[in-house]
């Protein structure tokens, strides 16, 4: 089984709700993307529908993965949806040169295959065929992520002390990483 990635694919009813059944997936097996498990499909609806608004525009990137092969034979869509990612766009014209990374999902069905690695190189490629100078993320402190993006090539560039409230007593920093791309 292969992952075959699709850059800005058409966002049909069946991928919408593919993002969405994902997004809470990843969500309610403790993933940082946004939410605090558990949540349902309606409580992930409003950001999922902000983040196809924001593709649709031109102002994100969507880039997806899926899973071919004999297992996924007969899915909808070429295969079945393993890996998510966006590459969000600036509407201000002194940082045309970078984009920030966004919404870095894999299905809890698909972790431990190295997807992660693969989506996040996929990442950096259109990223540099964009023209791009520098991709940038932020991430969840306290889940170890930090560690993965650094085998990716990003380096911390700083962090928000509590800046992320995920319930009364569990404040978590906000990191932030950079990956140069210029040579």
């Amino acid at each position: 089984m292969t992952l075959e990635f699709a850059v800005d694919p058409e966002l049909t009813e069946t991928l919408r709700a593919q993002i969405l059944a994902c997004w809470t997936e990843v969500s309610n097996a403790g993933g940082a993307v946004g939410f605090v498990p558990p949540v349902t499909t309606e409580d992930v609806r409003p950001d999922a529908e902000r983040l196809y608004a924001a593709v649709e525009s031109g102002q994100d990137r969507l880039i997806i993965g899926r899973e071919t092969g004999a297992a996924a034979a007969g899915a909808a869509d070429g295969g079945r949806l393993a890996a998510v990612a966006t590459l969000s766009g600036h509407l201000f014209r002194l940082t045309d040169h970078w984009r920030t990374v966004k919404r870095v999902m894999v299905h809890p069905d698909f972790q431990g295959r190295g997807y992660g690695l693969s989506l996040m190189a996929e990442v950096e490629r259109v990223a540099r065929a964009m023209g791009l100078e520098m991709i940038t993320l932020d991430l969840r402190g306290g889940t170890g992520n930090d560690a993965f993006y650094k085998k990716c090539g990003y380096v911390e560039f700083g962090r928000l002390p509590g800046a992320l409230r995920l319930s009364a007593d569990d404040y978590r920093d906000r990191i932030y990483m950079v990956l140069p791309l210029r040579e």
